[in-house]
C-alpha cells in the first residue's frame, strides 16, 4: 500500500510540473498572438492549466506533510 502511495505522488508529481512547464510556455506565447480573441482564450487557458497544477501541487505538500492532529498536541502539552 505505501508503495502505490509513493507511486501515485511521484506520477501526480511530474505530471504537475510537465503542465505548469506546459502552461508557463502557453502563457508566455500567447503574448506574440496578433489577434485579440486569439489571445483572450491562450492567456485564459493557460491561467487555467496553471492554476490545476498549483493546486496538484498543494495537494502533494499536505499529503507528503501532514499536520499534526489536536489529539497529539494535547497529549504532549499534558506530559
Amino acid at each position: 500500500m505505501i508503495i502505490w502511495t509513493s507511486v501515485k505522488n511521484i506520477t501526480i508529481l511530474i505530471l504537475c510540473i510537465f503542465f505548469l512547464i506546459v502552461g508557463v510556455n502557453t502563457l508566455i506565447g500567447s503574448y506574440s498572438l496578433n489577434n485579440p480573441v486569439e489571445f483572450v482564450m491562450y492567456f485564459f487557458s493557460s491561467s487555467l492549466l496553471i492554476l490545476v497544477c498549483i493546486a496538484g501541487l498543494i495537494y502533494l505538500f499536505f499529503r507528503v506533510f501532514p499536520r499534526k492532529q489536536s489529539d497529539e498536541i494535547n497529549n504532549h502539552e499534558e506530559n
